[in-house]
C-alpha cells in the first residue's frame, strides 16, 4: 500500500551558483558517503549529483508528509544499487522507498514513493 508520494524539481544553475557562493551547502545536504562520491566527480556532474540528491531529499520529506525540518537532509541518504539505480540507504521510514531521479541540461527532478511493500 502506498503511504506517500513526493516529487521535487531543482534548477541546475541555481545549484551551481550555490556551490560557488556557499560551499557549506554541499556538506549540509550530502551525507559523508554521498560527499565522497560528489568529490570524485567532474564539476558538471557534481552539480547534477547535488541537485538530484537535494531533489530526492525534498521529495522524500513531501512523501513523509512533513517537509524538510521534521526530517533533516542528513537523515536521508541516496546511494546506488549495483546496477547504478538510485537507492535510499538511510531514512526514518521503515517500509519500502522507491526513488527515481532524472536530469535535463537545466533541471533535476526526483520522485519518491513510500510503500508498505
Amino acid at each position: 500500500m502506498i503511504k506517500g508520494i513526493g516529487i521535487d524539481i531543482v534548477d541546475l544553475s541555481r545549484i551551481e551558483k550555490i556551490i560557488a557562493s556557499k560551499p557549506s551547502f554541499v556538506t549540509r545536504v550530502l551525507t559523508k558517503a554521498e560527499h565522497t562520491i560528489f568529490q570524485a566527480l567532474p564539476h558538471k556532474r557534481q552539480v547534477e549529483f547535488l541537485a538530484g540528491r537535494f531533489a530526492c531529499k525534498e521529495a522524500f520529506s513531501k512523501a513523509w508528509g512533513t517537509g524538510i525540518g521534521s526530517v533533516g537532509l542528513q537523515d536521508i541518504e541516496v546511494l546506488k544499487e549495483a546496477n547504478g539505480a538510485p537507492k535510499i540507504t538511510k531514512s526514518p521510514y521503515d517500509g519500502h522507498v522507491f526513488v527515481s531521479i532524472s536530469h535535463t541540461d537545466t533541471m533535476a527532478v526526483a520522485q519518491i514513493v513510500l510503500s508498505t511493500d
